[in-house]
């Protein structure tokens, strides 16, 4: 399965457009979707997505400025949005009345500032970018790898693009565009919205899990289009019997070894979630989705 992930919560939040500063004003919300600055934009169908769920947001004349360098605040406010961060820790660099700064107050309690100085027009280059990622991130898929720096563990998991061609791939120093902002953050809403519909249909079949007369039953969620559910059994003494979406589990209990919950997002082939159940009879649970090791 490849490393890219894909969708949930909206907030909203305050947007500036690049290169200005201030209060965004109202009316600057969910311009229409053909805005004249990124009709033909590569990055278009991101921009429109995450207006559409209201973590991205246009100015009053629907433009979205996607060839200008994202700042530090406008990156902000969108990860606050796309967490849902409702809590709010004290962030004294900001004076009342400035518009990132409930943003960051969320920020700051969730964790992601830890370590980063509070420049809201500060221009981002990919590894700090990627940073603020990983801050968002650390809850929702653990740390990532040691091995490689913020820029190439971000390219190696396939949610930003590596350096030109002709340029080391994991250059750290390049400047992250709001075009390319857009498609970073869609891979975040649709990362956050699987892994919270994995988490569903998981506890859904934990609840259906029994064992009766020497017999596991259960039943797998029938789920929807987006996702491939599989429970997976390795029965004794080298065999497999898996059951699919909406089909009634029935096995007898001596035949089991361990059983693996499988939830698999069919339009990239992505893991939304993966649960183990290794202590037979004993139908304890772990939740070993995959996490940025």
């Amino acid at each position: 399965m490849n490393k890219r992930a894909i969708k949930s919560y909206l907030l909203a939040a305050v947007f500036a457009v690049a290169g200005l500063t201030g209060v965004a004003d109202s009316q600057t919300v969910q311009a229409a979707a053909s805005a004249n600055d990124y009709a033909s934009h590569t990055a278009r169908e991101a921009i429109d997505f995450g207006v559409q769920k209201k973590y991205l947001w246009l100015d009053s004349k629907g433009n979205f400025y996607p060839n200008n360098q994202i700042t530090q605040g406008q990156f902000i406010a969108s990860l606050v949005a796309i967490r849902g961060l409702k809590e709010v820790a004290p962030v004294s660099e900001l004076p009342a009345g400035h518009w990132a700064k409930m943003s960051y107050e969320k920020a700051q309690k969730a964790g992601i500032l830890a370590g980063v100085k509070v420049e809201p027009n500060r221009l981002l280059t990919k590894e700090e970018t990627a940073a603020l990622v990983y801050a968002a991130w650390k809850p929702i898929r653990g740390e990532k790898n040691p091995n490689l720096t913020n820029t190439g563990a971000l390219i190696t998991w396939g949610w930003m693009k590596p350096a030109p061609n002709g340029q080391p791939k994991f250059r750290e120093d390049l400047p992250v565009t709001r075009g390319e902002a857009a498609e970073i953050l869609r891979y975040l809403w649709k990362d956050k919205w699987q892994l919270e519909q994995g988490a569903k249909y998981a506890d859904e079949f934990h609840k259906s899990l029994k064992v009766v007369n020497g017999t596991i039953v259960g039943k797998v969620p029938k789920g929807n289009d987006d996702f491939t559910i599989i429970a997976q059994f390795v029965t004794k003494p080298n065999g497999r019997k898996g059951f699919l979406n909406n089909e009634s589990v029935n096995i007898p209990l001596a035949q089991v070894s361990s059983l693996t919950f499988f939830v698999i997002n069919k339009n990239d082939s992505t893991d939304a979630g993966i649960y183990s159940y290794k202590k037979m009879p004993n139908l304890e649970v772990t939740n070993n989705t995959r996490k940025f090791n």
